[in-house]
């Protein structure tokens, strides 16, 4: 049996074409301890390609581990039945040609080849016929298929001071609409299966010393087929600590948009003016003003950084001044805590929002010049990223103006789909490419402002993703009383 198995080490581990293969195995072997004898006379690199080549054939989903237990058995045996072998375990001439064909063909179908991602430092299988790239976020990469059914992505955590068993706490927790199917934290790794909004995934991570990455797979059932196989091999090949990550080039583009974030008219990043150029809008006796909306039951709002960075004071409303003001620079998010009585907060969806959605953008936008009532207009969400790819923002068609920052951007169901942030610095971008860019403006991703209300502990609500949808005026109805306008009253 040993030469016969070693005969074929090539074509199972190399995924070369099959050799030439000497006579099956003698069916009195079946009577004997099958594991025990395929462990004590084969290699464990041959055991490995078996378990790799059976995962691909979507009858293997365990670890590659090169030892053959009731797991492999089993893999062996479902093959076997399913291709018109006698189910006996026993690897015959033709079992082993039918396994190297069917896993090629599996594998070859996807474009899976190894790869590594200079913005993380990892290396891991992508199936290169199914996702293409699709931008960057501030933590990784992403790709994605044409039909958005599959998305890929890395991520590396190594400044933010998170531990492993954190991140693993976080996002191993049920919630509304997402079911954890199995979860495993051992020494510096963790793995986590579920699904979530109607899609499976699987998240894969290790740390060393600080430094923490990983990668996840998000699928729709469409793809069950051809990708439940392809995370089984991606899960144990994957490399997190394959090189280090580059350091991010900034271009001319970039520099208008620098972390999506467009500069001087967009976002407040005032010039020494009398008149303010950005959304944070000077109010009549204030610095700047702009939006925040109820997160929480504990007198949490959600704005943005640039709204109530630097202010000596900030003010809510007539509520009067924030007791606590927690600022994030880097994601332009910030959290106002008001000591009253508050509106109640706005449900976050936890799925991806939808391409060519409609959406209204509610706020207060210039305050010393329009009424300082709320302020609705209405679009679509133009691309699911922003400017230079940067996957933290979308990109919409709804006009906003100074004083619309930090406020909901929310879907006709009343749930909020991003917050406001920006709209491209037009004059630049004219300057640079001698066109004037019309209806670009940009948004926070729900599921970057609820990874930053995760990280400081703020208790926001999912969204229900079954939630009827309403018209105009109902949905603002609905969200208007836990909007508020956020003063910035002198500069430190």
């Amino acid at each position: 049996m040993r030469g016969m198995l070693k005969a074929v080490l090539a074509g199972l581990v190399l995924c070369a074409s099959p050799v030439a293969l000497p006579m099956a195995v003698s069916p009195a072997f079946a009577s004997t301890d099958l594991a025990s004898a395929y462990n004590d006379n084969t290699d464990a690199a041959f055991r490995i390609g078996l378990q790799t080549r059976l995962a691909w054939t979507g009858d293997y989903v365990g670890t590659f581990d090169g030892r053959v237990g009731p797991q492999t058995l089993r893999a062996i045996r479902d093959f076997q039945a399913r291709n018109g072998f006698s189910a006996d375990g026993v690897m015959t001439d033709a079992f082993l040609k039918k396994v190297i064909a069917e896993s090629d063909k599996a594998r070859d179908a996807l474009g899976f080849h190894l790869v590594r991602d200079d913005r993380t430092g990892v290396r891991f299988g992508l199936p290169g016929a199914l996702v293409s790239p699709a931008g960057e976020t501030e933590v990784g990469s992403i790709w994605r298929s044409a039909d958005s059914g599959v998305e890929i992505e890395t991520v590396r955590f190594h400044d933010e001071g998170y531990s492993l068993e954190g991140v693993f706490n976080v996002l191993s927790t049920q919630a509304e609409n997402k079911t954890v199917s199995s979860s495993s934290l051992a020494g510096d790794a963790f793995t986590i299966r579920g699904q979530e909004d109607g899609r499976s995934f699987l998240i894969r991570f290790s740390g060393r010393d600080g430094d923490l990455r990983g990668f996840s797979v998000a699928w729709d059932k469409a793809h069950d087929g051809d990708v439940k196989p392809y995370t089984v091999v991606a899960e144990n090949t994957f490399d997190p600590f394959s090189g280090e990550p580059r350091a991010n080039d900034i271009g001319p583009m970039a520099k208008l948009f620098r972390s999506g974030r467009a500069e001087g008219v967009a976002f407040g990043e005032h010039e020494p003016a009398p008149q303010p150029q950005g959304p944070a809008l000077a109010a009549p006796g204030f610095d700047s003003s702009g939006t925040g909306f109820v997160v929480s039951k504990d007198g949490w709002l959600l704005t943005n950084a640039h709204v109530a960075k630097s202010c000596k004071t900030v003010l809510v409303g007539d509520l009067g001044a924030a007791s606590q003001v927690i600022v994030d620079e880097d994601h332009d998010l910030a959290l106002v805590k008001v000591d009253a009585a508050l509106g109640q907060p706005l449900p976050i969806i936890s799925s991806k929002p939808r391409l060519g959605e409609d959406i209204l953008a509610l706020g207060f936008p210039l305050r010393s010049i329009l009424a300082d009532s709320l302020n609705v207009t209405r679009g679509n969400i133009s691309s699911l990223m922003g400017l230079m790819n940067d996957a933290n923002y979308l990109q919409i068609s709804a006009p906003v103006q100074p004083g619309n920052s930090g406020g909901p951007l929310i879907d006709l169901a009343g749930r909020v789909v991003g917050v406001v942030t920006a709209k491209l610095n037009a004059v630049a971008v004219a300057d640079l490419t001698g066109d004037i860019p019309q209806s670009i403006n940009f948004a926070i991703r729900p599921d970057a402002a609820a990874r930053f209300l995760t990280q400081h502990h703020v208790a926001f609500e999912t969204a229900d993703a079954k939630a009827a949808l309403e018209s105009v005026p109902d949905a603002t109805a609905k969200v208007q009383e836990s909007i508020y306008p956020v003063l910035c009253l002198g500069t430190k």
